[in-house]
């Protein structure tokens, strides 16, 4: 079935030519604007729902920024019309909370792969298939970072859908499970905790294209229990800053 009314698609109201093959996808719509700010001649062309999209140039390559929204399911339904439209190159940029005491607020953490505790990959894959990031879109944002002069990490990150069933578990009625898979997590060296990877890196998977992430640490709640220093940084500039390096480097490596 084709879900889209007069050439745009259902959702993010984009048709072919709106945006560039290489997209950043920010969860805030009103990240979209800040983000454009890096391009050369960026235009807003569509704002709808959640869904907010500007396209402009960079080295001379059409690329675009896209708000997804909160969560896996309207990341998916992002990508999935981006596709459509002639994206195949993606960037998350957000934010997330430090689990591995090494990961300070104001860290960058890229994803090298995600824990798929969320519901919208499963409706892609079984769960014995792992969400992966692209590994040239990782090793990217790994030299951006580096670039840039930015404290980064890179590993897995865990990915669920209910912010309070992370901060507030013991008042949830599967308290039990969550608290258990917590320290599972913590145990196996995952890094930092986010909503929307997981999703993503399946969903490329399916539909054969490239997708990595980029997190600002907002701070870390093992490093507050701990009773050690827990700086709490909201400002993403630094995120936004490696992501737009990496597709610069992306863009260079791909016109070799």
């Amino acid at each position: 079935m084709n879900y889209s009314e007069n050439g745009e698609q259902y959702h993010i109201g984009l048709k072919e030519g709106d945006v560039g093959k290489y997209v950043l996808l920010p969860g805030d719509p009103k990240r979209c604007e800040k983000i454009a700010r890096y391009f050369d001649e960026p235009q807003l062309v569509a704002d709808r729902r959640e869904f907010t999209t500007y396209t402009g140039y960079m080295n001379g390559e059409k690329v675009s920024v896209t708000s997804t929204g909160i969560g896996g399911a309207s990341a998916a339904i992002a990508l999935e019309e981006l596709v459509k439209v002639g994206a195949d190159t993606f960037i998350r940029v957000g934010t997330c909370g430090g689990i591995d005491l090494n990961v300070k607020g104001g860290d960058i953490v890229i994803a090298s792969g995600a824990i798929r505790m969320e519901g919208t990959s499963r409706e892609y894959a079984p769960i014995e298939f792992p969400a992966v990031a692209d590994i040239d879109i990782v090793n990217a944002l790994i030299k951006a970072a580096k670039n840039l002069g930015y404290n980064s990490h890179t590993g897995v990150v865990q990915c669920k859908d209910s912010f309070y069933g992370q901060h507030d578990p013991e008042r949830m009625p599967v308290c039990y499970e969550l608290q258990n898979k917590w320290e599972a997590w913590k145990r196996l060296g995952c890094l930092a905790s986010e909503m929307e990877s997981a999703a993503l890196f399946v969903v490329s998977s399916f539909l054969r294209v490239k997708t990595g992430s980029v997190f600002l640490t907002v701070a870390n709640q093992e490093r507050e229990k701990q009773g050690l220093e827990n700086p709490v940084v909201h400002d993403t500039d630094s995120a936004i800053k490696i992501a737009v390096e990496a597709l610069k480097i992306l863009i260079e490596n791909n016109r070799k």
